[in-house]
């Protein structure tokens, strides 16, 4: 029997935007669910278009999955999550996001350096040499 509001997998992939094989790959990670019809299809809520979204945004940001199902889980379960619910969940992302932009600050800055000296196996190149590992190898640009 057909729920009103429901998605089938081709419509879900339209509205969000996302492959149909993402949404199967959401749907074994645990990130959404669907239902199955009698005739052994899958369909989805409505709301489910919400979630897709922000797991498409957080993607975005670059949060791994275990993260975004982490905060999926949050979710209320006996009702659809309200605009509220969804703000609580992003707000929470201020500071992976702080991070992150902090992150690519210094592999930036450090970039520069790397480009500048043209070796990239200085002891202090952080980027593609941690630890100077590079050093092993013996004296010069070991990765041309």
């Amino acid at each position: 029997m057909e729920k009103i509001g429901e998605l089938s997998p081709g419509e879900m992939s339209a509205r969000s935007g996302v492959a149909v094989s993402a949404l199967h790959f959401y749907e074994r990670e645990g990130l959404i669910s669907s239902r199955r019809t009698s005739g052994n299809q899958r369909r989805y809520a409505r709301e489910t278009l919400r979630r897709v979204a922000f797991i498409r945004m957080s993607q975005r940001l670059g949060i791994p999955l275990a993260r975004i199902r982490e905060a999926l889980a949050t979710l209320p379960t006996d009702r659809v999550p309200t605009s509220k619910d969804w703000a609580k969940l992003s707000a929470g992302w201020r500071q992976d996001i702080d991070d992150r932009i902090l992150h690519l600050q210094r592999l930036r800055d450090n970039l520069a350096g790397c480009i500048g000296c043209g070796c990239l196996s200085l002891k202090t190149c952080a980027l593609s040499n941690p630890g100077d590992m590079l050093a092993a190898e013996g004296p010069g640009a070991s990765r041309l």
